[in-house]
């Protein structure tokens, strides 16, 4: 082969993707990236060498070198896993917990075991989630943006010294795709059991030299598999649309300018929970089947909330925002600016007590915004010893909430009342970060962040219509400190890099603000602070066939922000968020990526984590519960929950196999099975029994054909094949205990394209 054969050789298989398909034949089908244009190298114009390559590369090698116990996930991965909401990262990330509240958009999430059920969402998450860099102040807010994706990371630990904000627990990134420079287009439909369909459309390219725009859109309908044994009526409908658009500007070669926007709205039905006890009364609880619930609407409750009296449990929420991105090469740095908007609009209808009684009919509006600034200067060679990273971040959220809850049906209550609120928040934060590569390839790193961040809560008023209205008091919190880290990583061989690191992360505190009856229970709740320590390896033993990643940590907490229990005299107890004075949690996560034999790759994350609150006196709510059950008294039973464990999930393990066979020169197909297992978690502090949720495993599996040149591919899947019955999540309505119930048996096909 001649010296510009081989040039051209070398030309050609960089421009192909790290992740490449095994094959016996010479010729083989490529597994090209999707919304990508497959590549050709032209030697001359009468002649064009074709490239064959086996793909037994792993994705991501360079961030082999990277010192983080991170979760790197393509785009294809995600659609092959069915990620297409937030609470789906769950089935492909280890030690990460994504429930929903009370079946709804609303979200809440643990990582390593670290996070809160805040019911009112008026906190700044445990978990941060970011879409092209910009976090969401409300994790709310990035529901329906799940489409068109680039690529997704998850990081666990603390965060902030590197860009945006300040957390304890982490942060889920998501990058959407870029404009590009040449037209590309494409769409996909997804249809499934119960009349279930997705559909995505895309297209990408130039308006003017140096102009580029994006726009892609993603449509949410059916899939609904809950009735109503007492009416016969169908529940769990998604009806969802979004869009989002993107125009990147580069008037020279050293700066780029994006603009992007994205709007969703949602009108989707709700999964409703399914009662599991009686903690008041003497009735019954109905007897439902597997995809059974009971709700309820009386007219004179749809009238007070201003919907139809045929309201489902359901949402009818709206999101729209918009970021500008701006970044310029300096020669010795890059200067970096995000400058993003968001909003939310959200009306939310729930039946709590899972009966057909009205004893926790819930309607909930949320008007909320969100301002945020990034500024980051960084260095600008990626080959330097030095590495560094300076920045600033503000954010300044406004949010007002109404709750209106209908407890006629209850006999200790018997009428229909409101909570309102406001809530102002500011935040300012200092951060840098800076690594040095040391000879015998031993690199130091260190990090500094300091925040200010101040919030109140006003006009909170509570009435009782027909009785009595209490208007609060407002409340303010502050909250100033640093976080950190230092650490050190040595690469002890080209395919293996160990690592230590010591996080200091910072939280701010907040405000529980859900059913409030007295003063006292808007007292804020003070910041948490966790000291981390973590060890890891990444190593590549066996290049493109062995992959072994793994990090073991230890969490060391002061101010743990959880969710506790308050007693309100002749009302009950009630979920508050409340900060324990001590605690700690430990554990371990692993990647393992195996291609052992010819056509055949494996993919087994596994998490293992403990945790226990070292001294937190709070309410035992199930003593307290049974002691009102016993002589129809309230009184608050309290206890020291010094030892118990956190509750999380101890084991998760979340993986899948495939089988990659070439079965013609130009046709290749995927076929394989994916696996998770969740263990039991407690919902209220200490929880045994109905109060902790039972483990589950679900299996899944696909097969996909793929033509060579990557322009089309279709599938056939099936989820939760076994059928299994499990629960995701749980929580305490006035009269039952309930649990939100998992989607049963999917089976459905998707067919894509792009060009």
């Amino acid at each position: 082969m001649s010296f510009r054969r081989v040039l051209l050789l070398g030309a050609s298989l960089a421009g192909l993707p790290s992740a490449l398909w095994a094959a016996p034949a010479v010729q083989q089908y490529d597994k090209t990236p999707r919304h990508t244009h497959p590549k050709s190298v032209n030697a001359q114009a009468d002649e064009t060498i074709k490239v064959s390559v086996k793909r037994t590369d792993f994705a991501f090698q360079a961030a082999q070198k990277q010192p983080d116990a991170d979760t790197r996930l393509t785009a294809e991965r995600l659609i092959e896993r069915g990620v297409v909401t937030l609470r789906d990262v769950e089935r492909v990330a280890p030690n990460l917990t994504i429930q929903s509240i009370n079946g709804t958009a609303s979200t809440n999430f643990y990582l390593r075991g670290v996070g809160f059920n805040d019911f009112t969402q008026n906190n700044i998450p445990t978990v941060l989630t970011y879409f092209d860099d910009v976090p969401f102040a409300f994790s709310t807010m990035a529901s329906g943006l799940m489409f068109d994706l680039a690529d997704a990371t998850v990081t666990p630990g603390p965060v902030g010294t590197m860009h945006g904000q300040s957390d304890t627990g982490g942060e889920v990134r998501f990058r959407t795709a870029d404009p590009t420079s040449t037209w590309h287009y494409g769409a996909s439909e997804d249809i499934a059991s119960y009349a279930r369909s997705r559909s995505e459309a895309y297209v990408s390219g130039p308006l003017a030299k140096g102009l580029d725009f994006r726009l892609a859109g993603q449509t949410r309908q059916g899939g609904g598999w809950q009735t109503n044994p007492l009416t016969g009526a169908h529940l769990g409908d998604a009806d969802s649309w979004a869009l989002r658009g993107k125009l990147r500007w580069r008037p020279d070669s050293r700066t780029t300018i994006m603009l992007s926007g994205h709007f969703v709205q949602d009108n989707s039905e709700v999964v409703t929970g399914v009662p599991v006890y009686r903690l008041i009364g003497s009735q019954s609880l109905p007897s439902l089947g597997r995809q059974q619930a009971e709700w309820s609407l009386k007219p004179q409750f749809a009238d007070l909330i201003g919907r139809p009296r045929s309201l489902k449990p359901s949402e009818h929420n709206q999101f729209w925002g918009f970021d500008l991105h701006m970044d310029r090469d300096l020669g010795f740095a890059k200067i970096t600016s995000i400058s993003a908007f968001e909003t939310e609009r959200q009306g939310e209808y729930t039946d709590q007590d899972g009966t057909s009684a009205s004893q926790a009919d819930t309607y909930r509006t949320i008007s909320a915004n969100a301002f945020t600034q990034e500024l980051r200067l960084s260095s600008n060679d990626p080959n330097s010893r030095l590495q560094w990273v300076v920045g600033a971040f503000y954010q300044r959220s406004r949010m007002k909430q109404r709750f209106l809850f209908d407890y006629t049906d209850y006999s200790a209550r018997g009428y229909m009342m409101s909570t309102n609120f406001g809530m102002n928040q500011e935040s300012t934060s200092e951060f840098g970060h800076i690594s040095y590569r040391l000879p015998h390839n031993v690199t130091l790193f260190g990090g500094l962040l300091h925040e200010i961040d101040d919030r109140s809560l006003t006009g909170l008023k509570s009435e009782i219509f027909g009785g009595s209205t209490h208007i609060f008091q407002p409340e303010s919190t502050a909250s100033a400190q640093f976080a950190g880290q230092v650490g050190v990583s040595w690469q002890m061989l080209q395919s293996t890099m160990v690592y230590y690191k010591l996080s200091k992360g910072f939280k701010p505190g907040g405000f529980s603000a859900n059913n409030t009856q007295i003063q006292a229970q808007l007292d804020p709740f003070g910041p948490e602070t966790v000291l981390t320590h973590e060890v890891g390896f990444k190593s590549d033993p066996i290049p493109g066939k062995l992959r072994l990643n793994g990090a073991a940590f230890y969490n060391d907490f002061h101010g743990q922000q959880v969710v506790g229990t308050v007693m309100i005299p002749n009302y009950g107890p009630l979920s508050e968020i409340t900060n324990v004075p001590k605690s700690e949690s430990w554990g371990f996560e692993g990647t393992v990526e195996m291609h052992p034999v010819r056509h055949v790759f494996v993919t087994q994350n596994i998490g293992w984590q403990r945790g226990n609150y070292q001294d937190f006196p709070n309410v035992n709510r199930a003593a307290t519960n049974a002691y009102y059950a016993k002589t129809g008294v309230w009184k608050a039973i309290n206890n020291n929950f010094a030892g118990v464990d956190n509750g999380q999930p101890k084991l998760t393990l979340n993986g899948q196999a495939e089988w990659r066979q070439a079965l013609t020169d130009h046709l290749g197909l995927d076929i394989g099975p994916d696996w998770s297992y969740r263990g039991s978690q407690a919902i209220a502090v200490g929880g045994t029994g109905f109060y902790r949720l039972p483990p589950y495993f679900l299996l899944g599996a696909h097969a996909t054909l793929r033509p060579s040149s990557g322009h089309w591919e279709a599938t056939i899947y099936a989820s939760n094949i076994l059928n299994r019955q499990y629960f995701e999540s749980g929580g305490m309505a006035t009269t039952t205990y309930f649990y939100i119930p998992g989607t049963p048996r999917f089976i459905g096909g998707r067919v894509s394209c792009g060009f």
